[in-house]
């Protein structure tokens, strides 16, 4: 399904942090909507989906003259006290559109030269390594969060088939590891994996974050239950890897390769 794009000019793009995300002061969001379309993303159940009236994944807002606006607000927050960033909360500041509308380079170039105190950069995609050198300039004030839910290649098809490949999410891994760039693998949601899983993360990261539906979507599952992703568990035969315990199965193998301080469950996985 291809996005229809439309352009907007929002007033402002700073929301304060809240919910799952209050350890930030805000969350950031170059655009609204997100073309990967995953079947679990708990936005489909938030207002900005459920208003819509079209399906989610088949449109995505570009919000135009972000840095301008960017600019504005992030100098007013620091002047109040310290800014931590949790980019994205609602879309994937690296889906498809960004690669021509690049404005989600445009936010990291103000955050290069008026720096926060922290930001998250929460993505899928391996187009976050072409701003390597933006995230270099941070320094220790970022961490590339890369969802890698699973190991399998027919899982990602089959859970999220608009998504970047699993290898592709690897060796963008590796690239910002070998730039220094600070990163972690956010498995989240837990989706089914392979006994492999974690000696394939082992040399990419030294930070695990693993989360599920039930820890996470903010409603004890309850919002996620309302996607019917029920019908896609038992259509692949994971019945067994959708419940409140299932993380444990990742968890433990995740112990077989990194140690107890470098692991990290739901919610403090995303904290600053």
């Amino acid at each position: 399904m291809k996005a229809t794009i439309f352009h907007k000019n929002p007033k402002s793009l700073m929301n304060k942090g809240s919910g799952f995300l209050q350890g930030y002061s805000h969350t950031l969001n170059p655009y609204a909507g997100c073309s990967f379309a995953c079947s679990y993303c708990y936005v489909r159940q938030m207002p900005v989906a459920l208003f819509r009236g079209e399906a989610w994944g088949s449109w995505v807002d570009v919000k135009q003259q972000a840095a301008a606006v960017f600019v504005r607000e992030l100098k007013r927050a620091k002047a109040k006290g310290p800014v931590t960033i949790f980019m994205s909360s609602s879309t994937d500041p690296y889906q498809p559109v960004e690669h021509k509308e690049r404005v989600t380079r445009s936010l990291l170039e103000v955050m290069a030269d008026d720096p926060p105190d922290f930001v998250l950069v929460q993505t899928r995609s391996p187009l976050v390594t072409r701003d390597i050198d933006l995230l270099q300039s941070l320094g220790q004030r970022v961490r590339v969060s890369m969802t890698v839910e699973t190991d399998l290649e027919h899982v990602r098809k089959l859970f999220s088939p608009a998504a970047p490949p699993i290898a592709a999410r690897l060796k963008a891994l590796a690239a910002l590891r070998d730039a220094g760039i600070p990163t972690q693998a956010a498995i989240a949601p837990v989706l089914p994996s392979s006994e492999r899983f974690a000696s394939l993360l082992r040399p990419l990261t030294q930070r695990i974050c693993i989360d599920d539906y039930f820890m996470g979507d903010g409603s004890e599952g309850k919002r996620t239950r309302r996607l019917g992703l029920d019908v896609l568990y038992e259509e692949g035969g994971y019945e067994e890897w959708y419940g409140p315990d299932a993380y444990r199965i990742v968890l433990e193998r995740m112990r077989t390769c990194f140690s107890s301080d470098e692991i990290r469950i739901s919610q403090a996985g995303f904290e600053p």
